[in-house]
């Protein structure tokens, strides 16, 4: 361990230097000396752990892997399951197979990226091997905080040319404390840039940062492209297969150790809906057995439990919920029959205890949900009433922990709290396609205070990858919203990431703002800090919006001398009413606009009507409108379209012309 750590002591700046062979060097010897020690300490995992000894009930199931694939957004977790599925023989040689096959949500296939954690299993070498995939964005960090305590290991996956990323370090964090085995898969090892000596090495100074103990230091690692399907002990000692993938997993991630014969333990970590079955629990077995029409109780600690009766138990094969007649511990199962149960509670027998119910961090920003009163109210939704809204807010606290919802100042309004904008959005989304409409106001982080009454507010850490051209406008954007910088450097290609320390109420719009100041090249990637003193008022929009005058159909001859005021977002022959943002006005404050106007007829043949010239509409998805209403607007989400509008509660505050 003291080579590793001397090996790993270069100056930063001399690892940064890719062009330098000595640091590579370096990191190629932690690397073998960890791998050396790790071989031997998969040799010890064969045999049932010393825990084993102290209690002669306690075995290790040494046919079973529980796992889950942890890493940052975009950073392969879903394609290399793909490829794990693929060389299990998961599906039929004649089956027609889809890309990122476990983003079954469509909105994940959308987004491409993955929001609900899934489960499924492989066997290989006559081992069972559950994987867990988990969402990559922070915003939804609250699934893989419940995942991780239904495995024993996980696969800790890194870019070969980006390296670890802030959401790599919250994930890599949370499997740390929970003292889980990190496997290390270095990921598309064959991308130009590839670099995975320098990977490597600012992984393991993660591991050193985040108080990671010797052991835990000594990680194992493969290099893999999950897109290819081949995996390799070192980047040029490449397999045509993900076997030294799956031979990490075995050697490397400790069997459950497990009393079979105890009373029954589960704790459910996740549910699932069937429309013929109704609610699915899914969870861990813990201790016990647990079988079809087994009459159990359900609860938490310290809480008077229910009575309730098993209905059927399945388990994860070949990508398919396989119905058995019993599952025991150790193993990873779904169960159907209770309609009430609950994340975090514990289904038991035999007078078994309440395992600790499943806890996840605080949301740090909050959005108020209300019935829709716009003009255009009713016209396009199904679920349009207070009470509709409320029973799928009900809905959806039963498996989003991550989620709160407060009664607001009405009967008509709920506060939604979440752990991002997009947490909240991707709910927001998925109702409105289920046939909802409502209105939602802006994004507001959610202060505290401390223990002297001093107001606290969240903060978050912002990665921004971006061309040395774009250096300044990134530093100026982020100066103006409080942004305090941490680190930065530039690489051999002339990409300079920034890392910077700044409020949450700083970047909301910020990824708008800098898309358009970098003409799209920027990447923005953000983890939550934590609660720091309240650093003052931001500034947080510049522009004031174009507001329709009346209501009526856009016409051509009136968004013509419209759009000289700013960027509209609307198009020709599309209905409007009064109060309605259609633009950004292209100075500060507001400006109403008649944007209904027709031409007055007269008997003079016109044909300056044929030389109008309309500039292209600016066009907005929720995302965008979330990101750019100001306090005193709303946005309206119905099932055919997304509006912004003056909210009629904050008065009347723009400019007539």
């Amino acid at each position: 361990m003291q080579q590793a750590l001397a090996a790993h002591a270069a100056p930063a700046a001399a690892r940064f230097n890719v062009a330098s062979k000595a640091p590579q060097k370096a990191a190629r010897r932690a690397t073998a000396a960890r791998r050396t020690t790790t071989l031997t300490r998969a040799e010890a995992i064969a045999e049932p752990p010393a825990v084993a000894a102290a209690d002669a009930n306690l075995k290790a199931r040494n046919d079973v892997r529980n796992v889950a694939i942890i890493a940052h957004v975009d950073h392969g977790k879903t394609t290399l399951v793909d490829s794990m599925l693929a060389q299990s023989k998961v599906f039929r040689d004649n089956e027609k197979i889809e890309t990122r096959v476990m983003d079954s949500n469509d909105l994940e296939r959308e987004r491409g990226i993955t929001i609900l954690s899934k489960n499924t299993a492989v066997t290989y070498k006559g081992t069972k091997v559950n994987i867990i995939d988990t969402p990559g964005h922070a915003d939804f960090g609250g699934e893989v905080e419940r995942v991780l305590n239904m495995v024993d290991g996980v696969l800790l996956l890194v870019d070969a040319q980006e390296g670890p990323m802030p959401q790599t370090r919250f994930v890599l964090k949370k499997a740390l404390a929970l003292n889980k085995k990190v496997c290390v898969v270095v990921n598309k090892i064959d991308r130009d840039g590839a670099r995975p000596d320098w990977v490597v090495d600012t992984t393991f100074d993660l591991f050193c940062s985040l108080g990671a103990c010797d052991e835990q230091c000594e990680f194992p690692i493969v290099y893999a492209s999950g897109f290819q399907g081949i995996a390799g002990p070192e980047p040029d000692q490449m397999s045509e297969t993900l076997e030294p993938l799956f031979d990490m997993i075995i050697d490397n991630v400790p069997a459950p150790v497990v009393d079979v014969d105890a009373p029954l333990q589960m704790l459910v970590t996740n549910l699932d809906y069937d429309e013929f079955k109704g609610r699915i629990a899914l969870g861990r077995v813990n201790a016990g057995t647990i079988s079809n029409k087994q009459n159990i109780s359900l609860g938490i600690p310290d809480a008077p439990h229910r009575n309730g009766k098993i209905g059927e138990v399945f388990i994860y094969e070949n990508f398919q919920k396989q119905i058995v007649d019993s599952v025991g511990a150790g193993d990873i199962c779904a169960v159907a029959g209770l309609p009430d149960v609950m994340i975090g509670e514990t289904i038991m027998a035999g007078g078994a205890e309440a395992l600790p119910t499943i806890t996840v961090e605080e949301p740090t920003v909050r959005m108020t949900f209300s019935v829709n009163t716009s003009p255009f109210a009713g016209k396009e939704g199904k679920f349009v009433t207070s009470r509709n809204i409320k029973d799928r807010l009900d809905r959806e606290l039963e498996r989003n922990l991550a989620l709160k919802v407060e009664p607001g100042d009405t009967a008509d309004t709920f506060i939604v709290c979440g752990r991002g904008a997009l947490h909240i959005t991707i709910l927001i989304e998925n109702m409105r396609r289920e046939g909802f409409e409502f209105c939602i106001g802006p994004p507001q982080v959610i202060m505290k205070e401390d223990e002297k009454g001093a107001k606290l507010e969240p903060f978050e850490e912002a990665s921004i990858e971006v061309g040395e051209d774009y250096n300044g406008a990134c530093v100026e954007l982020m100066s103006n919203r409080k942004g305090e910088m941490l680190d930065l450097f530039t690489n051999d290609k002339g990409i300079t990431t920034m890392k910077y320390k700044i409020p949450t109420r700083g970047l909301l719009g910020l990824r708008n703002a800098i898309l358009t100041a970098t003409r799209g090249t920027a990447v923005l990637n953000t983890i939550f800090d934590g609660y720091f003193p309240y650093c003052g008022d931001i500034a947080m929009r510049e522009n004031g919006s174009l507001v329709a005058f009346e209501t009526g159909q856009a016409t051509s001859y009136a968004l013509f001398s419209s759009q000289e005021r700013g960027i509209m977002f609307i198009k020709p022959g599309l209905d409007v009413y009064e109060g309605q943002v259609v633009g950004i006005h292209q100075r500060n404050g507001d400006l109403k606009v008649n944007v209904a106007k027709r031409k007055a007829a007269t008997n003079v043949r016109s044909n300056k009507d044929a030389t109008v010239v309309l500039n292209e509409p600016k066009s907005l998805s929720l995302d965008d409108c979330v990101e750019y209403i100001a306090n005193d607007e709303l946005v309206e989400v119905t099932p055919l379209n997304v509006r912004i509008l003056k909210n009629p509660k904050m008065g009347k505050g723009a400019n007539k012309k």
